[in-house]
């Protein structure tokens, strides 16, 4: 085996008993290099069995696997191992790592995941894409091997401080940025790019110095991996905090159906067509309701006014108005989202309600202009649908009854 020389920052890796290690950097700093590392080593003790995890990972033999085979290949150890397509097993211990996305193009791995037997090391691979923290817990909690150590390690770019990592291990923590150390049985390691200078090229260490100059925000963020207020690319800039005004004659509700798994919305619009106003209220944001659920919560908050709902829910519109709600299906064709998006940056939004603040501040482009990831975006759509009801139907005025 070649002697491979990590960070004494990492040391916490090898020796530490805490169950979860929060390892974050910024570009060039080595920590993807140093985990796999300290994985490969790992299977060279027995009963080891690791699950790496991505929130997606669309093939792990064409994606993740080589990246590990080439560290192997660097260590000198590659053919001590046997590979596949799903994984990689020491020969002479049979301890394995498994690969998996968490979310694939089948759908949702997490039941899948978290029934794997004998899993006592828990990956999440750029940590910062999961921004469901229930599917975390749910492999979390199946980890829990009686003869092994048990550990979960969350490896990550740091992103916003709405994000569910942040406000779990750092904010409720009493935990600062860059924080290298151990607390309530949370490893915590952060390295950038000067703990890893000697492996980069100099031509990239300049560029980074220049970013510095140039751009000292995206430098703090993207270089030395430092926690955001609000999320790079943003889908809307144009926006405020403030109350919602329930003076306005053009207004109605929107909802979004999320069900079990996902958040169901309703909010509640309002526009000055004149000023260029958009005025938003959270009136619920709750996962895990079923119809009765959500018909209580809207007779509540909407009364009789209309509610505009995502038209993919055919039997759900059916029932909510069979039941006296007065509800009518959203406008949706092909190039339905980004027209709506279109519409509502025209306008100055102001915001009233936690999670949607949340939303604005997380609701990115995946592909600047063309198309928004889909994250952080329960609320947006609800309220989507109300401002396209509003804005482009004929002649709208006020409030509405569907016949």
């Amino acid at each position: 085996m070649n002697s491979v020389e990590l960070h004494d920052k990492y040391q916490p890796l090898f020796h530490s008993d805490s169950r979860y290690f929060v390892i974050t950097g910024g570009r060039g700093s080595g920590k993807s290099f140093a985990v796999t590392v300290f994985l490969a080593l790992l299977t060279y003790a027995l009963d080891n069995r690791i699950l790496f995890t991505r929130y997606t990972m669309s093939s792990a033999g064409m994606s993740i696997i080589p990246e590990f085979l080439e560290k192997l290949e660097l260590m000198g150890v590659s053919d001590n191992f046997d590979v596949t397509k799903v994984d990689i097993k020491n020969k002479s211990t049979e301890s394995s790592i498994y690969f998996s996305g968490i979310k694939t193009a089948s759908g949702d791995q997490t039941a899948k995941l978290k029934s794997i037997a004998g899993v006592n090391t828990f990956v999440l691979d750029e940590a910062e894409e999961l921004v469901d923290e229930e599917s975390f817990d749910k492999i979390d909690f199946s980890i829990r091997s009686k003869d092994a150590t048990n550990r979960c390690l969350l490896i990550l770019n740091p992103t916003t401080k709405e994000h569910w990592i942040y406000q779990r291990f750092f904010q409720n923590r009493g935990i600062p940025d860059g924080f290298n150390g151990t607390k309530d049985g949370v490893t915590y390691i952060h390295t950038t790019y000067l703990d890893n200078i000697e492996n980069l090229s100099e031509s990239f260490v300049q560029q980074l110095e220049q970013m510095k100059i140039r751009r000292p925000d995206k430098y703090k963020h993207q270089i030395m991996g430092g926690w955001l207020q609000r999320a790079e690319g943003v889908v809307f800039t144009d926006w405020q905090m403030g109350q919602f005004n329930s003076e306005m004659k053009l207004t109605c509700y929107g909802l979004d159906i999320g069900f079990s798994r996902d958040e169901s919305v309703l909010t509640e619009v309002s526009v000055d067509k004149i000023r260029k106003i958009i005025w938003v209220k959270e009136h619920f944001y709750k996962k895990g309701l079923v119809t009765s659920n959500i018909y209580d919560l809207c007779v509540r908050h909407a009364g009789k006014n209309l509610i505009v709902i995502d038209s993919s829910e055919p039997r759900l519109i059916s029932e909510l108005s069979t039941r006296g709600l007065n509800v009518t299906p959203c406008m949706k064709k092909k190039g339905s989202i980004l027209a709506g998006i279109a519409l509502m940056q025209d306008y100055n939004i102001v915001i009233q309600g936690e999670n949607l603040v949340k939303e604005f501040n997380n609701y990115v482009w995946d592909v600047r202009g063309v198309k928004p990831r889909d994250a952080y975006n329960h609320g947006v759509d609800s309220m989507r649908y109300a401002i396209e009801y509003l804005l482009l139907r004929t002649n709208p005025k006020g409030s509405y009854v569907v016949s």
